[in-house]
């Protein structure tokens, strides 16, 4: 069973790259960063390896895509409140990423969604525990958009 992920995504820019993540508060490990790629502790058990796209092709046949062009995965995260939600994009904008559409707010499920300076797609998402115990489902209706 697996008992750690690690995320690898390409960059164009390694030391941009490195400026941003650092920026949105992840630390760098240095044991596994190199002039290659850098690796991020994003919690205890996950990790974000940002690899120069000559690098990350190195670990495929397939072509390696251009996130500013194409979304090749969303990476979603879970965050502890709508608050730590709000703090982790207002990190992101200030380290130099952008938020790429407006808040999701279901009441019980908020999210918001940002690009690194790559394009690099991510999802921050806080869900109300108390709905999931409840057994609480998504309405069928559009969320509410903004916060």
């Amino acid at each position: 069973m697996a008992t750690q992920i690690f995320v690898s995504l390409p960059t164009s820019d390694l030391e941009r790259a490195k400026a941003f993540y650092t920026g949105v508060g992840w630390p760098l490990n240095p044991q596994l960063s190199d002039d290659n790629g850098a690796c991020f502790v994003v919690s205890e058990h996950i990790y974000l390896m940002i690899m120069a796209r000559e690098f990350l092709a190195t670990f495929t046949d397939k072509p390696i895509v251009d996130p500013s062009t194409m979304l090749q995965t969303q990476t979603g995260l879970s965050a502890d409140s709508r608050e730590d939600v709000d703090a982790i994009i207002d990190k992101v904008i200030a380290a130099g990423g952008r938020e790429d559409r407006e808040a999701q707010d279901y009441g019980f499920m908020y999210s918001r969604d940002f690009e690194d300076p790559d394009g690099n797609h991510f999802g921050i998402i806080w869900s109300d525990p108390s709905a999931s115990e409840s057994g609480q489902d998504a309405p069928a209706a559009q969320p509410n958009q903004g916060t």
